[in-house]
């Protein structure tokens, strides 16, 4: 029996097979398109499941969700922004699958706290910085789902002095100051020309001075919604993966001025910010610890 791991991402769909240590192999990835969205999805699972009987799925996927309905409405994914029926269209696939599904973050938080930084920790923040921003919280040893799925959703906590406009209709939410997208598009308002997070930390390290403040800018950013957020939970670990997170020095230096500044409560004293030790597959590892729990 053959238990699959899904990944949601917003610009890319990962699947893969769960071995019997938990983790993922067989990877396989797929560019999410403008249209036919569900094709490409359902072609990718069909692929990496082959003919093998799938007896579980674990899906993790890029929020807001709604776990009780089975739907996923990613922002960066238009066709589904509305609301999806992700599971629904999963268990036509494999109607004899057990489907587990959470929201990415959580998923992240999962695996960090069972192979990365968090490993062992009861209490923590998870986040991941890429082409959005999202996050799950570990309480006490559990991982945080919230009413409908969402708990940690971090990426909408509101910036101070930012009137930025966010694809989830309001206005100065980090992911829309500090995520590769929103970075990219503020630099290319200042006259950068580059395209993609990993060129404008390039550019950054080559000095290219839009790109730096850019990056200075995202910091900052996410060291105002980490301290918030971080008073909010009362933890005194936050862990930041995902791909523009690994922007370098000159994303974390603000970040950590930021964070130092804003936490100032006595009980964050302590609060630590670091890196994830875990790769891109994070979510999709997570994905797989959802599958096979008990």
């Amino acid at each position: 029996m053959t238990v699959l791991a899904l990944d949601i991402g917003a610009t890319k769909f990962a699947a893969g097979i769960v071995d019997s240590n938990d983790t993922v192999q067989d990877v396989r990835r797929v560019a999410v398109p403008e249209s036919d969205v569900w094709d490409a999805c359902r072609a990718l699972l069909t692929t990496v499941a082959g003919a093998s009987e799938v007896a579980a799925i674990g899906i993790g996927s890029a929020g807001p969700i709604d776990v009780r309905a089975g739907s996923t409405g990613p922002l960066n994914i238009p066709e589904w922004a509305d609301g999806f029926a992700l599971v629904d269209s999963v268990r036509k696939l494999f109607p004899q699958a057990e489907i587990r599904f959470a929201m990415d973050g959580v998923c992240l938080a999962l695996a960090e706290q069972r192979w990365g930084a968090a490993k062992g920790v009861p209490d923590f923040l998870a986040m991941t910085v890429s082409s959005g921003i999202g996050g799950g919280v570990m309480s006490d040893g559990r991982v945080v789902m919230g009413r409908t799925g969402n708990g940690g959703h971090v990426g909408h906590i509101v910036v101070a002095g930012s009137e930025e406009p966010c694809a989830c209709g309001g206005f100065g939410c980090v992911e829309a100051v500090a995520s590769g997208k929103s970075s990219v598009r503020w630099a290319r308002r200042q006259g950068w020309t580059g395209h993609t997070g990993v060129e404008l930390a390039q550019a950054a390290r080559a000095g290219d001075e839009i790109a730096v403040a850019a990056l200075a800018r995202a910091g900052t950013a996410l060291g105002m919604a980490i301290a918030s957020a971080a008073a909010l939970l009362d933890t005194d670990l936050v862990v930041v993966g995902g791909g523009f997170a690994q922007s370098g020095e000159l994303l974390w230096g603000p970040l950590r001025a930021s964070t130092a500044k804003h936490a100032r409560l006595t009980f964050l004293r302590e609060l630590r910010v670091v890196p994830s030790e875990l790769t891109d597959q994070a979510t999709l590892a997570g994905a797989a610890l959802l599958a096979v729990q008990p």
